[in-house]
């Protein structure tokens, strides 16, 4: 490396450095809004945070560090291909967010902020008007953010996802969730109206809030979780995130007769935390963070729903499940259990959905808040139409607000989240069968060897989820460019057994 690019190089390192500590202290107030803040100092902490992300955004800003990175995109034929990944990362997003100053992202930083809180209040009270200014506020960042980008796309939508999902567009996503409702929705009439009754009624028994905590706290060793790097609390919408390379931390929440609610919080936010504990040490020496939400979901509903719904994990939970539910599970079979958490029942809400019926919920959200931004919808008409696509998809209507419009913080902070949910279920599917080409899964799980299928993920999943864009990440795993077919193949596979269609 030539001397000029390493004193570039060593400038930016600086720069992001600093970053990198704004970034976490505002990541750690944000995380004590989310769980232990009084709700009045919500706002407050909200605002500390965006202060201390706004910082980091202006160090970016300097035009010093532009021409240091610009020059590093020049010369990247000289660096290491991580940062080469940073410079072109750098690059692709500078066009998108160079006409945003600092003071202009600080606006946008209190608009999101406000919408969470706003959001909270109005879930809280279950009461829509009191989030919908908030709500109009939130859609006019988003295209003001889309019409300051230089970086040109086609529609609002496609630059917002783009931001999540990195060369993915809404012909991928209208191809590959046509092709869903074209099997899933015929197989969910047929399953409607299978003979076939599954017993559900330990699900709803009450399990005191110690006895799903001490719960947690088995799933976390279960799934090898680094329980020095890790941590575990609640909140009112179960999350994950990172604010170091040894401080990850989930959360859940604990209903008394509904336990499984808690355990597939965890065992779906474990899988996120899973990535970031297990990522190759070299994206966080080298300041990347290129995985996209469609990759980060795909990992955790694997472990949600690949592994945690399996024969061979309930297998293994099931004496767990029997010991420290003795009252509550007496009388449950293996069996039972296994079928009673795999209904398939129309549910209202999406954190609560079946494995099979969840695709509908990313799906008409998806079909929503495209509306939203590319058409200016009518957010006065907004309840209704939510109601509507329930009505269409699912056969069922909310009752109100708070289990319906408002279930989800998502849109207080913005678009286009919600597709990467379904995609990273057909991601999954994907690299599942690539897995099984190694290693029998199921029995594999059954025995225990969790560390087995969580080491396969470390090297074929994980080790560059850094450096590649979704499509060539998944064709890099599985040798074929990305296709729904494989999760419907699955989903048809299973649930036909389970209901003896």
């Amino acid at each position: 490396m030539e001397q000029k690019t390493q004193e570039a190089l060593d400038r930016v390192y600086k720069v992001r450095e600093q970053c990198r500590t704004y970034v976490h202290a505002a990541g750690i107030i944000q995380f004590d809004k989310e769980t232990v803040c009084p709700p009045a100092a919500m706002a407050e902490q909200g605002e500390v945070a965006s202060l201390l992300d706004n910082k980091a955004y202006a160090l970016t800003k300097e035009q010093s560090y532009i021409d240091d990175m610009n020059y590093l995109y020049e010369h990247r034929e000289e660096l290491d291909v991580w940062d080469q990944e940073n410079v072109e990362l750098f690059h692709r997003d500078f066009e998108k967010e160079k006409n945003i100053t600092p003071e202009i992202q600080l606006q946008m930083s209190k608009v999101y902020n406000d919408g969470f809180v706003d959001w909270l209040n109005a879930k809280q009270q279950s009461d829509y008007r009191i989030f919908r200014p908030t709500l109009e506020k939130i859609r006019d960042v988003e295209l003001q953010r889309y019409h300051l980008s230089e970086k040109k796309f086609d529609t609002c939508y496609d630059f917002l996802f783009d931001n999540y999902e990195a060369g993915v567009t809404t012909g991928d996503l209208d191809r590959a969730f046509g092709a869903f409702k074209d099997r899933c929705l015929p197989l969910l009439h047929r399953i409607q109206k299978s003979k076939k009754k599954i017993r559900t009624d330990f699900l709803s028994r009450p399990v005191p809030r110690y006895k799903q905590e001490m719960l947690s706290d088995r799933l976390m060793d279960v799934l090898g979780m680094d329980r020095q790097r890790s941590a575990l609390t609640t909140s009112e919408h179960p999350f994950t995130d990172g604010y170091s390379y040894n401080d990850v931390r989930i959360t859940t929440h604990y209903y008394e007769n509904a336990f499984i609610s808690s355990m597939y919080s965890v065992i779906h936010e474990g899988g996120h935390a899973l990535f970031e504990l297990n990522q190759p040490k070299e994206a966080w020496e080298h300041y990347l963070y290129n995985k996209t939400m469609g990759q980060h979901e795909s990992v955790s509903r694997f472990y949600e729903n690949r592994i945690g719904r399996s024969k061979g994990f309930v297998h293994l939970i099931y004496p767990i499940l029997r010991d420290l539910f003795k009252d509550e599970m007496a009388d449950v079979s293996e069996q039972e259990l296994y079928e009673a958490l795999n209904v398939v029942e129309s549910s209202l809400v999406r954190t609560e959905a079946d494995e099979f019926t969840y695709t509908f919920h990313i799906i008409l959200r998806y079909e929503i808040e495209r509306e939203i931004v590319n058409n200016h919808l009518d957010l006065d008409r907004l309840p209704g139409i939510w109601n509507a696509k329930y009505r269409e998809y699912l056969g069922i209507e909310p009752a109100n607000d708070r289990e319906g419009v408002l279930q989800d913080m998502h849109w207080s902070g913005g678009f286009g989240y919600f597709p990467t949910y379904a995609l990273g279920n057909m991601y999954n599917a994907m690299y599942y069968n690539r897995m099984a080409q190694d290693m029998d899964i199921e029995n594999t799980v059954a025995a225990g060897g969790m560390d087995k299928v969580l080491d396969w993920m470390k090297t074929h999943v994980f080790a560059k989820a850094d450096l590649l864009d979704p499509k060539p990440w998944i064709r890099d795993i599985t040798g074929r460019d990305f296709t729904p077919d494989d999760f419907l193949d699955y989903l048809e596979k299973k649930y036909t057994e389970l209901y003896e269609l």
